[in-house]
């Protein structure tokens, strides 16, 4: 196999996938800008199918089976918008030739990740094919699109949910990660969600977006009055 060319995640041997999922990553970090590493991404994503998705939804749900039903729906329902929609938005991006637009530099930090992932795709770490397409698919959100790994709306256990507002991403476990994926909280360019009353509320809102920042602190923010 040619080095500068992307791995059939269908072959090899979990040592052979392994190798070149150290490759492909390798080549990640050589990408200079947002755009350049989003285009990469595309090319080894766009080798995996719709169905790889169907069944990162159903091992998803799997691991789930012991929440309760209303809580599973609901985090199934936003894990399988968020997975798919991330895979078509690739794509999309791939053929319109969007990813040319996007030259921001990228940072040493943001190279990292693609170490980090390799030490988490070694042989024995899982079945390596689909446990690499996570970390792609997060890996765009997070560094080419500069949105968190979890999607905005998605609720944690407690109540609290990852939010944008004014623009900006927080997260009730971006420096708590606990249970949560520890691998990729430190790349997440969500913010901690601060305490009750640290939330600024916007300035020179309307009424309608003023009632919004109130219903978050209640809604999101465990306030108890």
């Amino acid at each position: 196999m040619n080095a500068d060319e992307p791995h059939n995640p269908e072959q090899g041997a979990p040592e052979q996938i392994a190798a070149s999922i150290s490759r492909d990553c390798t080549r990640f970090k050589t990408q200079r800008t947002r755009g350049e590493l989003g285009a990469a991404l595309a090319r080894v994503v766009l080798l995996y199918s719709p169905r790889d998705i169907r069944q990162m939804e159903q091992n998803f749900g799997n691991s789930i089976r012991d929440l309760t039903p209303e809580y599973r729906k609901e985090l199934e329902e936003a894990i399988t918008g968020h997975l798919l929609g991330t895979y078509q938005m690739i794509r999309l991006m791939g053929q319109q030739g969007t990813f040319r637009t996007k030259t921001e530099p990228l940072t040493e930090h943001e190279h990292a990740y693609w170490d980090m992932v390799i030490a988490q795709c070694r042989p024995g770490t899982g079945e390596l094919r689909l446990r690499f397409l996570k970390f792609l698919l997060a890996g765009f959100c997070m560094i080419v699109q500069q949105e968190p790994g979890h999607p905005a709306g998605m609720r944690f256990p407690g109540g609290d949910r990852v939010e944008l507002i004014d623009g900006v991403y927080y997260c009730p476990v971006r420096e708590k990660a606990g249970d949560v994926d520890t691998a990729l909280c430190p790349f997440c360019p969500a913010q901690q969600t601060p305490a009750v009353g640290y939330l600024k509320p916007p300035v020179n809102a309307s009424g309608r977006r003023k009632q919004e920042f109130i219903d978050n602190c209640y809604r999101y923010h465990n306030f108890n009055g």
